[in-house]
C-alpha cells in the first residue's frame, strides 16, 4: 500500500530532479542524434541509453561505432568510464544496506550521477534535521524521473539527428558542466573538503591528456582524490 508520506516524497525527488533536466535534455537529443548519423536505429538508441544508462560511456560508445564494429574496445571503454559508479555504490552503502534486494537493484540501476548527487545530499540534509537519513522514494523518483527524459530525449534524437547535420555546433556541450557545478554547490561543505574533488579534477585531466582515446583518466582520478582522502584523514 503506498502511503501518503511515499506519495509525498516521491513528488519531493519528481520536482527537486526537474531542474537536471537543463542539462540532461539538450544532451539526451545530442547524444540521440550522433547515434541516427552513425546509423544506429531509433531502437537501437533508445535500448542503449535505457540499459546502459550512463551518459559519458554512451558518448564513447557512440564515437567508436563503425564498421566492422569494435565490440572489444566498446566493452573495455564503457566498463573503464563506468568504474565510477563501483565508488558510488560503495557511498550508497550505509542507506541501502537494511532494504531487500528487489528494492537495492532498482536503485543501482537508477544510480547516475544525478540521481547519486541529489540521493546523497538529501540523505545528509535528513540526518541534520534529525530525520531517517535516506527517503527511498525520493531517490527512486529522481532517477524515474531522469530515465525517461534521457530516454525520450535519445529517442527525439535519433529520430530527427539525420536532418540536424553537425549538432556539437549547436553550442549544448555547456549544458552538462552546468548542470554539475549546480550538484556541485548543493553538496558544498567547504574548500577543505573539496580538495580531493580538486585533485581528482587536476589528476584525471592531466591523465586524459596524456593518456587520449582512453578511458584510464577516469580510474586514476578518482584513485587520486581517494588516496589524498585517505591519507589526510590519517593525518588529523
Amino acid at each position: 500500500m503506498i502511503t501518503l508520506e511515499t506519495q509525498s516524497e516521491f513528488k519531493r525527488g519528481v520536482k527537486d530532479s526537474l531542474p537536471i533536466m537543463t542539462g540532461i535534455v539538450p544532451f539526451g537529443l545530442i547524444l540521440g542524434a550522433q547515434a541516427g548519423q552513425k546509423g544506429m536505429s531509433v531502437l537501437e538508441t533508445c535500448l542503449m541509453m535505457g540499459l546502459n544508462f550512463a551518459g559519458g560511456s554512451e558518448f564513447a560508445a557512440v564515437g567508436l561505432w563503425t564498421s566492422p564494429l569494435p565490440i572489444l574496445t566498446i566493452i573495455t571503454m564503457t566498463a573503464m568510464i563506468n568504474s565510477r559508479h563501483i565508488l558510488m555504490g560503495a557511498a550508497f552503502v550505509p542507506y541501502l544496506r537494511h532494504l531487500p534486494r528487489r528494492k537495492i537493484f532498482p536503485a543501482l540501476f537508477l544510480m547516475v550521477d544525478e540521481s547519486w548527487a541529489l540521493g546523497i545530499t538529501d540523505a545528509k540534509r535528513r540526518e541534520q534535521a534529525g530525520l531517517p537519513p535516506f527517503s527511498y522514494p525520493y531517490y527512486i523518483a529522481t532517477g524515474i524521473t531522469l530515465w525517461l527524459f534521457w530516454v525520450s530525449c535519445g529517442f527525439i534524437g535519433a529520430w530527427i539527428g539525420p536532418m540536424l547535420g553537425d549538432v556539437s555546433k549547436l553550442g549544448f556541450g555547456m549544458a552538462f558542466p552546468a548542470v554539475f557545478l549546480v550538484l556541485i554547490r548543493g553538496m558544498w561543505r567547504g574548500f577543505q573538503a573539496a580538495i580531493p574533488w580538486l585533485i581528482s579534477l587536476v589528476v584525471a585531466a592531466i591523465s586524459y591528456l596524456l593518456l587520449p582515446q582512453s578511458g584510464w583518466y577516469v580510474i586514476i582520478g578518482t584513485v587520486a582524490g581517494l588516496m589524498y582522502a585517505y591519507f589526510a584523514g590519517e593525518d588529523k
